[in-house]
């Protein structure tokens, strides 16, 4: 489905990134793997060999709110395959904190990691995608950036933050057939959802239509179909896979 493109996928050391890459690989799509953690990426990229044993691949090393950083990235991926077809701004990270107690480095922490990340990507990629005249930019928020959520405001104003800036980006780049959507997970068995406090976990749960949380496979899928053909006319749009919350 995806044979001969290339997708470069941030924060996919572990989690919902690591599954996005295995499942664009699996679907024929050469992979760059970018993230901080060396030796999780090692294990993604043998994550991705077991899904499609032919599937190319290169490991970025850097710090996603660098921009120097991100633009090697895209660097070092149009000197290795020569294109880039598919950019997932996947890093996150969540600091809980009520009002407050919120400080001013917190804030900006969220900002930097969950927005301004995703804004270099966008820059970086942006380049030689309208020099091919194609593009898929997925951008992962979540359904907190959609309905906010007590302690989570600093992350949920950036997770906001990407939904305008998929809207926007959507009618800057469209001409040049570029299209831009975000992804909005609701509660993901992760590392990074574990630390959640009990009560937030359970809240998210009660909702859930279907009564139980969602796996990485649940969103990479999802993030697959927005890069492929099958998802050509659709743009500007926010997919929500949360199994039911908002609604």
């Amino acid at each position: 489905m995806l044979s001969g493109k290339v997708a470069l996928v941030t924060g996919a050391s572990r989690g919902i990134g690591r599954a996005i890459a295995v499942d664009l690989a699996r679907n024929g799509a050469d992979v760059v793997l970018a993230g901080r953690d060396a030796a999780a990426l090692d294990e993604t990229v043998a994550a991705v060999k077991a899904a499609r044993g032919d599937a190319r691949h290169l490991v970025v090393a850097g710090d996603v709110t660098d921009p120097a950083a991100v633009e090697g990235f895209v660097s070092q991926t149009m000197s290795e395959f020569g294109r880039v077809d598919f950019a997932i701004a996947n890093a996150g990270q969540s600091v809980d904190s009520l009002l407050l107690r919120l400080k001013p480095d917190t804030v900006e922490q969220m900002l930097s990691v969950n927005l301004k990340s995703a804004f270099y990507l966008c820059g970086a990629v942006a380049k030689p995608m309208m020099k091919q005249r194609s593009g898929s930019i997925v951008l992962m928020s979540s359904i907190v950036g959609v309905m906010g959520n007590a302690g989570q405001a600093a992350y949920a104003a950036a997770k906001a933050g990407l939904l305008g800036l998929t809207k926007s980006l959507a009618k800057e780049l469209g001409s040049r057939n570029i299209r831009v959507n975000a992804v909005a997970p609701g509660l993901i068995e992760t590392a990074m959802t574990e630390k959640m406090p009990d009560q937030a976990r359970e809240y998210l749960l009660a909702q859930a239509a279907l009564g139980r949380a969602g796996t990485p496979e649940d969103v990479s899928g999802a993030v697959t179909f927005l890069c492929s053909e099958a998802a050509g006319y659709i743009t500007g749009q926010t997919l929500v896979v949360d199994g039911g919350v908002l609604m």
